[in-house]
């Protein structure tokens, strides 16, 4: 299929074709993002969280690379280096908090755009890989967000360090070698921060490298669209510059208004006050709690509390807690159904929102105190979730009535179905003039 746009990259001054042909990189950017790429009519806002998550990654290495000049990953001075950091250091207050806010944004953009590639089916082939690499880089950034919130090494820091740890215990025979080895002794302490520091500040750059991956394979079959249906003309797409750019550039707008407001008028609003007090080994918190956003898992973590066969309660929950994530790298071949958007799939939209509940309430509970009833809630959550993905989608795949498709992105966009959703700069649709491009 030939498109007018995506034609061979030309460079105008003499300067960009000596680079060109040296190094060609203006070709590379020009047919990743530039005129040179279609890109699909249709989309809507919710494709633009995945250039939001460039961009909060980008602050985040960028802040972390600055505070890193100043912070000591000792046990003894590693609370004080962070209030130096604070009080001292030329605008170090705002770096911090906009590390530590930045974080926060990270994983909302990216729970949208997981909960989005979910509801639009952007899982299903030919983009399986596409899925699997941002399941990846969800680990990573796991991982990464809680090494990072040890370094602190205030209550809440070596607590969670010493709770979380501790699960890997749970594990038979390797449990408690693995625990040691990556705390580099029998309790969190210089050893541990040394190492929880290392990973925190390469873990970005593996991230930024698997994140390239994922464009990569992005690139190769296309973006998906709200329709589902696969571009089959000219018609169907416009260039992603300028019309994704501008839209982009609306998204990074709005977003960085609200990381802003968040970072100088409530930077510590989701932040936990006992982070603010020296970690001591001898005083226990009154509630032990990890950052927000991995709150539904440690409810999931926390609803086992009895044996069962000869597995003990804390060892499901270690199993089902990071099962919770591993399940999403089988959801491409989970979901059977020949549709993929949730807009003609309405036994499937109505699950999806019951699902998006689920993890809400999977959320509060695991901030909560253990209580009888709170744990019988978090029983109840964990069952649906898993039930959601290994029953209730394989099935509803199989036996749902969907809806009329159109036959193409244009004959959706026509047809109104598209057009709250069209890029900015593109004309509204009109029978007399089906192509954006043209009219």
């Amino acid at each position: 299929m030939s498109f007018p746009w995506a034609e061979e990259y030309k460079p105008k001054s003499a300067m960009m074709q000596w680079m060109d042909d040296r190094l060609p990189l203006p070709r590379l950017v020009y047919g990743a993002i530039g005129a040179g790429y279609p890109v699909p009519r249709n989309l809507n806002y919710f494709w633009n969280f995945g250039v939001l998550a460039g961009l909060a990654l980008t602050i985040q290495i960028v802040t972390g690379i600055v505070l890193s000049m100043h912070y000591a990953a000792n046990a003894d001075i590693a609370f004080a280096s962070v209030e130096h950091i604070m009080r001292d250091v030329n605008s170090g207050w705002m770096l911090r908090y906009m590390h530590m806010n930045g974080a926060s944004f990270f994983f909302i953009v990216v729970y949208i755009h997981m909960f989005r590639g979910l509801y639009y089916g952007s899982y299903k082939a030919p983009r399986e890989m596409v899925w699997l690499l941002g399941v990846v880089i969800f680990l990573l950034m796991m991982a990464t967000g809680f090494m990072g919130y040890v370094l602190p090494w205030g209550q809440m820091s070596f607590w969670g360090a010493q709770v979380i740890t501790g699960f890997f215990s749970a594990i038979p025979l390797v449990g408690e070698p693995i625990r040691e080895l990556l705390l580099g002794g029998f309790a969190p302490d210089n050893a541990a921060l040394n190492r929880f520091f290392s990973l925190h500040y390469l873990l970005p750059f593996v991230i930024a490298g698997v994140i390239i991956l994922h464009i990569w394979a992005l690139h190769i079959p296309g973006s998906n669209n709200p329709t589902g249906v696969e571009v089959k003309t000219e018609s169907d797409t416009v260039p992603f510059h300028p019309y994704y750019t501008a839209k982009d550039g609306f998204g990074v707008g709005i977003f960085l208004i609200a990381f802003v407001v968040m970072t100088f008028f409530a930077p510590n609003f989701l932040g936990h006050p006992d982070n603010y007090i020296p970690a001591n080994p001898l005083s226990t918190p009154a509630h032990i709690v990890p950052e927000w956003y991995y709150l539904p898992f440690y409810a999931i973590l926390k609803s086992f509390t009895g044996n069962f066969l000869w597995i003990d309660a804390k060892l499901w929950g270690v199993i089902a807690m990071f099962a919770s994530i591993l399940i999403l790298f089988f959801l491409p071949w989970l979901d059977n159904s020949p549709v993929r958007s949730a807009k003609y799939r309405p036994t499937y939209r109505m699950f999806f929102w019951i699902l998006v509940a689920d993890v809400l309430v999977l959320g509060y509970l695991g901030q909560a105190h253990v209580t009888s009833w709170v744990v019988l809630m978090s029983q109840i959550c964990t069952m649906y979730y898993f039930a959601h993905f290994l029953i209730i989608v394989p099935i509803v795949s199989r036996i749902e009535k969907t809806l009329p498709m159109p036959n193409s992105i244009t004959e959706a966009v026509l047809s109104g179905e598209a057009d709250e959703a069209r890029p900015i700069g593109v004309a509204p649709t009109n029978p007399a003039h089906p192509d954006p491009v043209k009219a």
